[in-house]
């Protein structure tokens, strides 16, 4: 046992145990009164509904992590890490190729455990509460398609990482974060016109009352639109969402087809107006910055650690190998992981309220937008009330009782 044995397993503990107490505190602040914003939205059975929701995920979440700890612990001390990788080595001589299957295999191992769960997730626990309208034709047609673009996509850049590292030399990180760079700056672009497609159908808002206000809206501040797209989300779910994404003239606004369904034209384009705000307000510019010099500082610290006799020796490795040490160093990594993504989630909350406001002030309609995000919370099953914790943790977008209390001070500006 080395000093990075013991981080790493304090981190990890330190983790679940965390997540635990969150869930508990969060499960306790569950009332069976329904908070004043939203009586006459919620009736009592679907509020109680709500409720046993939150219950039934959080328990289930909870045989999820126990199960993948065990798991985890169980291929570290029995010293699973080394055997793939004699047994890799035993293919080929080439590290690229021996990392490539490594990470392959454990890549496979984590998917087929976590695929009964998501199974479980999707066909017990989301269709009992009426969410599920994924087929298993579905199902295994998206598998399939995750599995073959991780292949593709995943393969080729983690090849060009593990060359870098074997033959780059001292700035090894630094050339590997210039490809890496540019490859999260061309899937902006690659993703919202070529990946998503593949799952989705995306058709253009017909012209009618609902394209004309948008349109409309657009104008005027000055937010350059050629269209807005409908996606067939209902052939997965019922539940309701939109979303914004890519740069340019590569850049989507998409409106599930079930939240055009159970909403207004005032109130969709109040929701538009959200997107539109995070754009206007540069918050995905910004986020994508956070995300390039967060990889940066990851991959220089990786270099300091990748060759370090203790990392190896924390998981009985007696050869040491830029995959294996590209591994575990992402198993080290995790506690500052940890904590940055609770700063990215504290941004990003923010990020929402800007967005809020930019609506609330650019329609002069707080009242649709208030009743979109109620309808939102009640059609998805929220929960109203989380607990501070619980948010800070796992939060990227504050609770709607606070959003709703924030647009309320907008109104008077």
């Amino acid at each position: 046992m080395n000093i990075i044995f013991s981080i790493i397993l304090c981190a990890i503990f330190a983790d679940f145990i965390l997540q635990m107490i969150a869930d508990i505190f969060n499960l306790r602040m569950l009332k069976n009164q329904l908070p004043e914003q939203f009586k006459g939205w919620y009736d009592d059975q679907r509020y109680a509904s709500s409720q046993k929701y939150l219950r039934v995920n959080t328990r289930f979440e909870w045989l999820v992590s126990t199960v993948s700890l065990v798991l985890f612990l169980g291929l570290w001390f029995a010293k699973g890490f080394p055997l793939i990788d004699q047994w890799v080595r035993s293919i080929s001589h080439s590290p690229v190729i021996c990392g490539m299957l490594y990470i392959g295999i454990l890549f496979i191992l984590k998917s087929f455990i976590s695929l009964p769960f998501s199974i479980y997730s999707t066909f017990c626990i989301e269709d009992r509460f009426g969410f599920n309208k994924t087929t298993w034709k579905i199902f295994i047609s998206d598998r399939c398609k995750q599995f073959v673009l991780a292949v593709l996509l995943g393969g080729i850049l983690l090849c060009g990482v593990l060359a870098f590292f074997e033959y780059g030399g001292p700035y090894a990180w630094f050339y590997c974060w210039i490809v890496i760079v540019v490859f999260m700056v061309v899937m902006q672009f690659v993703v919202p016109t070529w990946i998503m497609p593949i799952f989705n159908k995306f058709n253009p808002l017909d012209p009618g009352e609902l394209k004309s206000a948008i349109m409309a809206y657009a104008d005027s501040i000055n937010f350059s639109l050629k269209n807005v797209f409908i996606m067939d989300g209902s052939k997965r779910s019922k539940k309701t969402n939109a979303f914004f994404t890519g740069f340019g003239r590569h850049k989507r606004i998409v409106l599930y087809d079930t939240l055009v369904e159970n909403h207004t034209t005032y109130e969709l384009v109040a929701v538009l107006a959200h997107e539109m705000g995070h754009y206007k307000k540069k918050h995905v510019l910004w986020m994508l910055l956070t995300g390039i010099l967060q990889t940066g500082i990851m991959l220089f610290l990786l270099s300091l650690f990748i060759a370090s006799p203790m990392l190896f020796d924390a998981f009985y490795m007696d050869k040491p190998s830029v995959y294996a040490g590209l591994v575990f160093f992402g198993i080290l990594y995790a506690p500052i992981d940890f904590f940055m993504g609770i700063l990215m989630q504290f941004f990003s909350r923010r990020n929402e309220y800007a967005a809020d406001r930019f609506a609330v002030e650019t329609t002069r309609d707080s009242e649709s937008f208030v009743s979109a995000l109620k309808k939102l919370a009640v059609h998805n099953l929220s929960n109203l009330m989380p607990h501070p914790l619980y948010v800070v943790l796992n939060y990227s977008h504050p609770p709607v009782l606070e959003r709703l209390e924030a647009i309320g001070k907008v109104k008077g500006l």
